[in-house]
Order: structure tokens, then sequence, then C-alpha cells
């Protein structure tokens, strides 16, 4: 085809169910190609057969009727990305949402693109800080990884996603917050935390609320995901959340209850694990012919009264690098984050972390877990020896170190020094409410008086002797003040 030339295909269309548009013509159609409708909608293959092509609607498409003529332009589905998007909120078809001027694009991507191959992979060996201690410590997270936040609703996964995004300050990570179906109240929470902190500067945000259309709704994790290739693929690093893919897994069934397919579990179309496998595969760490850049996933999900063993909780957790799972009953008892060491794991383990961290915290998860276990095996009992309650002493300070407000990112030289206090018993012997204060108050008092120490914990991997004084110094002259 010369340059400059453009073929259009035009078809007519037949039937409209709902969102779904039966369309006669186009016969040299593609899966994922884009179709034009008269009003200025847009709309994409999704399936066709002899007589007809199936396209999902992208948009209200109020004004469109049967007989009306569609044209495709032989083009794969494609978005625009660029760094221009940064500070900005855009739909799935990257249209800004925040009233401010069209965006600029540097490239085009095709929304489908394929994962990276194995080839082009590295190991993942570095670690995204996310600034919540017990996933730091117990769950740490490489950058490359898929890490499914898992839950029942109103239990904090949401924080979680927000809280990483806001540690990521000053940090050269590129952030992607995707929301799919939520409600606009909820929505617009989420948008101001991240304006209060200064998070937009680095953070791209792609939401299809509840109010969008299924089409919208469908798409949006792979906007998420492409716009996130396009920072990877520069070299850099990328966060992305997706809020959540059980809506997401709501949209498609919704979808393919409309195209007359055959429904299977929780009448969920038997293609769903391969949508959702197909997303999680573009995450990974690129190797240096491909300039070493990274894309970090946070897929969210749903379960129902603890049920992780639903359809789509399985799943996701059988693609994924591990899940970190929020228990209600923590929740209600004030543990936040409510974090079941129990039942989390990360697959890529401690190897991702410093030397220094792994040594200050191989233990804390396991002895929070046995800490767990001893107070339901001792609530019974009138009296404990010493050495248990010394345990129990023990477990309590991890608990009260575990603890964190949402919002408030622990950044990994104060995790450090928190930690370093309970591996040496520091904190056994105080009141809680000493501890409180050394909990809060430490850090803002290293930066103060013991900068270099500050600098070092941050910039080193390992901790010398010198920091190990420097830390011991630092501990005594707190407590006597």
């Amino acid at each position: 085809m010369r340059e400059g030339v453009s073929v259009k295909e035009f078809g007519v269309i037949k039937e409209i169910k709902k969102f779904v548009i039966k369309i006669e013509g186009l016969s040299n159609c593609m899966v994922g190609q884009l179709v034009n409708f008269t009003d200025d909608t847009k709309g994409f293959v999704i399936g066709f057969n002899e007589k007809e092509v199936l396209v999902l609607l992208l948009g209200s498409g109020g004004k469109i009727k049967a007989n009306d003529i569609v044209y495709s332009e032989w083009q794969t589905f494609t978005i625009p990305v660029g760094d221009n998007f940064l500070r900005r909120i855009v739909n799935s078809l990257c249209q800004p949402l925040d009233g401010k001027s069209p965006v600029k694009e540097e490239a085009f991507y095709n929304i489908f693109r394929d994962a990276p191959s194995v080839l082009d992979r590295v190991p993942i060996d570095e670690m995204l800080q996310t600034g919540i201690r017990i996933i730091d410590s117990s769950i740490p997270i490489g950058k490359g990884q898929r890490e499914l936040i898992i839950g029942d609703r109103m239990t904090g996964k949401t924080s979680i996603a927000v809280d990483t995004i806001l540690n990521q300050k000053d940090k050269d990570v590129i952030c992607i917050y995707c929301c799919i179906g939520r409600d606009y109240a909820s929505f617009e929470k989420v948008v101001g935390v991240l304006a209060e902190n200064g998070a937009l500067d680095y953070t791209i945000v792609v939401s299809s609320l509840a109010s969008s259309s299924i089409g919208e709704q469908y798409l949006a994790p792979y906007t998420a995901a492409t716009l996130g290739e396009y920072f990877m693929y520069s070299g850099r690093d990328v966060f992305v959340v997706f809020d959540d893919l059980t809506k997401h897994a709501w949209a498609y069934r919704e979808i393919s209850l409309l195209l007359e397919r055959p429904p299977g579990r929780e009448a969920y179309p038997g293609d769903i694990f391969y949508l959702h496998a197909q997303l999680m595969e573009r995450a990974g760490r690129l190797s240096p012919e491909l300039r070493s850049g990274s894309m970090t996933f946070f897929p969210i999900a749903d379960t129902l009264q603890g049920d992780i063993a639903g359809f789509i909780p399985t799943n996701l957790i059988s693609m994924t690098d591990g899940q970190v799972y929020l228990n209600s009953t923590l929740f209600g008892e004030g543990f936040k984050p409510a974090i079941d060491l129990g039942l989390s794991v990360s697959r890529i383990g401690n190897k991702v972390q410093s030397e220094a961290m792994r040594e200050l915290t191989k233990d804390v998860g396991l002895n929070y877990i046995q800490h767990r276990e001893l107070l339901k095996a001792t609530k019974l009992r009138a009296a404990v020896s010493e050495e248990l309650n010394l345990r129990l002493r023990h477990g309590e300070k991890i608990e009260q170190l575990l603890k964190q407000d949402r919002f408030s990112p622990s950044p990994i030289a104060e995790q450090l020094i928190l930690f370093y206090a309970l591996k040496k018993g520091a904190l056994d012997a105080i009141p809680d409410a000493k501890c409180e204060d050394f909990k809060k108050g430490i850090y803002a008092f290293a930066q103060e008086n013991f900068p270099d120490l500050v600098k070092s914990l941050e910039e080193g991997k390992t901790m010398t002797a010198d920091d190990r004084k420097r830390l011991n110094e630092c501990i005594v002259q707190f407590f006597k003040e």
C-alpha cells in the first residue's frame, strides 16, 4: 500500500444487543481491530463468523441504531503513550478526564501487545520498597514481580497499593493506578490522597468507573499495562495497580453472556483464566539488551467472607508470584494493615532484600505467627511461666512494630533502625507507651542527631560495624532524652 493512502472497509449494523453490536460486512476484519461509528463512538472486534462481525462498544453509543454505516481502517487497536501522560487522569482510550488539554503522545502501542519472551527477561534481584514494614520485612516484593492483594471488602487492599505509590517518591519509579468498576467517591478519595502527597507527579491514573461502559472497564487494565510498557522499554521501573480484577472479571462475564458463549464455573466463560494470565505475563524485568526496565504488578481481588478458594482468587493466585492476604478478623482487632502472614507469601523470597534487611528481619514473620498461636494457647491459662511471659512480651513488641497507619510509608532507614532495636531486645523491657513513642520518634531523632547514619542505612546494602556502633548510641541517647 502506498504511503498516505488510507483504505476503509464499510459494514452495516444489523443488531444492537446492549453494548455488543452485530455488523454485516467487514469481511477482512481481525480480532482487536478498531471500528468507527457515525457518531464518533469507537468499538473493537471481539469475535466474528461467516455471517457477522461482533463489535464491543467503547462508550455510551446512545445515537447508534440499526442499519447505520460503520467503517474500519484495517488498523490494529493502538493507544497513544508517552511521558506527557504523567500527572494526568485518562480513560481506557487514553483520552483525558481531568478537564485539561489533550495529551501529546510520543508513540502508539498495540493495546494487546505480546508479553516479553523468556529470553528477553532476567531474574528479579532488586527490591521494590513498599514502605509497609510488615511487607518489606516478611513478604518482600521484587521489581518485576506480580503480587496479588486479596481479601474481603473494606479490609484495606487499596490502602496498601496507595501506600506503595506514596513510597515511590524520589525513587525514580513510574506508578500507574488503574481503577476498574469502582464508584466515583472512592476513586476521588484515592486521587485526592495522591494529589495531597505530591504523588501525581510520577503517577498516571487510568479510570474506568462503574458508570463507564462495560467495554471501557474490560479495556482498562490493558491500557494501564500498555502505558507501563512504554516506560519499561525506555529502561524505567514501573509499578502498576489494578483495582480491581474481580470487577474486570464481572465485566468480561457480562460481555461473554451477551456473546452467547457457554458459561462455566460461576457463569464465567472458559477463557477467563487465559484473559488474566495474558495480562499478568506482561510484568517482568527486561534484559540489559532491552535497557533493563521492569514492570511490577499489584492486582487486587475481592474474596467473599474470607474464601480464598473462589474461582477468580484461585486463578489469580496460580498466575502471580505470591499474595498478600488481608484478614477481616485482624482488621476488626485493630491490627492494621490487616495482613495474615500465615496465608501471605512472596515467591521471590528474601533474595531481593539487602543483606542488612535480611539479617534483621529473617525471623520476624515466623516469630509473629508463633506469637499469635501462643496467644490462643495461653488464653485459658491462669498463669504462665517466666520464659513464656518473655516470649509473649517479645511477640507484643513485634506486633506493635508491624502496626502502621495508612498513608504513612516507612523509609527503609527507619525500618532498619526499628528492626535493629527489636533484634537487640531493646524494646522488650519498656512499656507499650514508650515503645510507641520510640516507633514514632526515633527516625526524626536519628535524622537530626545522626544524619550520617541515616544516609549510610539508606544507601548501604550491608550494615557495617560503624553503623551498629552508631545505632547503639542513637537508641541509648533517644531513651535518655
